[in-house]
């Protein structure tokens, strides 16, 4: 057999793991398309909820909340980038909603996130000193801090507890269908749920309580 006949039979047979290699390309296609619905359904409810600059501060919040979301449920981890500017762009909305004292109001949404991060390590360093094993990623201490920049003391409890209980019916759910007992060492990508919720709250403060 020639050279070229060789090369005509080989390519003429695909390689058992073609398929395989294409999986991670359908999976990032998949992703992308969920970001991108997710993303631009936040942006649009959020400029529909509020006039100016809070509805664009709320837009971009949603855009960073969904990707968040996303990555956190591929891979179990929250990107210090995308929690370092939720952040900030809370500051920037602290400042841009102000009546007047800007630095003041700046001052206590870091103060909030400073605290709410500060809690959920404490409550990190509780649960690993009972249990000998981590309950909470350092990525959603990181994302309590954006959730305190942008949501006030009444509306911070309530994110939590929205991701909590979604994050167990969803698990629970899950087992449900997979006709699987539940495990209470199972693992949950829990900013899934946190991000959507901070979002959430806020625009609920900013439909019924600057309406």
């Amino acid at each position: 057999m020639s050279l070229a006949e060789q090369k005509a039979t080989v390519d003429l047979v695909p390689p058992l793991n073609g398929r395989a290699m294409e999986k991670p390309e359908d999976q990032n296609r998949i992703v992308y398309a969920m970001f991108a619905v997710a993303g631009c359904a936040a942006a649009i409810a959020s400029v529909v909820a509020a006039a100016g600059r809070a509805g664009l501060f709320g837009g971009a919040l949603g855009l960073l909340m969904a990707a968040v979301a996303v990555i956190d449920a591929r891979s179990f981890v929250i990107p210090d980038r995308l929690t370092l500017a939720a952040f900030t762009l809370g500051l920037a909305n602290a400042a841009s909603e102000s009546s007047g004292a800007i630095l003041e109001d700046i001052a206590d949404a870091a103060a909030r996130g400073i605290l709410l991060a500060l809690a959920f390590y404490m409550l990190r360093a509780a649960y690993f000193r009972l249990r000998r094993r981590q309950g909470i990623g350092l990525g959603d201490v990181k994302l309590a801090a954006a959730a305190g920049a942008w949501l006030d003391w009444t509306l911070i409890p309530i994110a939590i507890e929205i991701a909590a209980l979604t994050a167990l019916a969803g698990y629970a759910l899950r087992q449900c269908f997979k006709n699987s007992s539940l495990e209470p060492g199972a693992k949950l990508p829990f900013g899934l749920f946190f991000a959507p919720a901070i979002w959430l709250c806020w625009l609920a403060a900013a439909v019924f309580l600057k309406s």
